[in-house]
């Protein structure tokens, strides 16, 4: 059984991947914060270790990825979490997204459509760390109605349009970030629901995601 440790050598690997994301723009030190209190290295193959903390996405299993640390700031970041507010997460993947919103004060609902992650995610002894966090096995398009609204949205994947079933499930004047890919072009996307249902887009950066895909697998 793998014994996770936290040693002073990967405290302070992680603390220079944190100061290189605010010498990139990430000004918010919530985030920063979070990131630096969550043990990256415990959601990779041990054979990472000594690369855990370089701030680039790396493989994961079923051809997934984590993605690189400055996306995963970078996203959280554009969302602008408030304590208690009540996030969906579109792609589990890891998990290592989701403790990162956790860990900024957020409820955090989160899907991922491929059950040999979903099941690997159970088992995760790091996750008993946020008991909050609920997980669900489910398609991404189709969001969790049961459970809607609410106040943020976050897609971690390409999306080839802006899904409409999550955007029916977003409280007016909530914010769903995402990377919109347009002919192979993923550009970084934040979405303000209107009260009357429509919403405003703001455009930022181009990102790289693997792509978001409907139904379960």
């Amino acid at each position: 059984m793998r014994k996770f440790e936290d040693t002073y050598r990967h405290k302070g690997l992680r603390k220079k991947l944190i100061d290189s994301i605010r010498d990139k723009g990430i000004t918010n030190e919530r985030v920063l914060e979070a990131m630096m209190n969550i043990p990256r290295h415990f959601f990779l193959d041990t054979a990472l270790d000594h690369i855990a903390y370089e701030d680039r996405a790396f493989p994961i299993q079923e051809g997934q990825t984590i993605s690189q640390p400055y996306t995963v700031a970078y996203q959280t970041q554009l969302l602008e979490i408030e304590p208690y507010d009540k996030v969906l997460e579109i792609g589990t993947g890891s998990a290592y997204q989701a403790m990162v919103l956790a860990e900024v004060g957020a409820n955090v609902f989160t899907i991922e459509r491929q059950k040999k992650l979903f099941d690997l995610n159970k088992e995760f002894i790091f996750r008993k760390k946020y008991p909050g966090i609920k997980f669900f096995y489910g398609d991404g398009f189709e969001g969790l109605p049961t459970f809607a609204p609410f106040d943020k949205i976050l897609i971690t994947a390409a999306a080839p349009f802006i899904p409409p079933k999550l955007i029916e499930q977003l409280k007016p004047n909530g914010r769903m970030v995402l990377p919109l890919d347009n002919e192979g072009v993923q550009k970084m996307m934040r979405i303000t629901k209107n009260h009357d249902g429509s919403y405003e887009e703001e455009t930022f950066s181009n990102f790289s995601f693997v792509p978001m895909l409907k139904g379960r697998n």
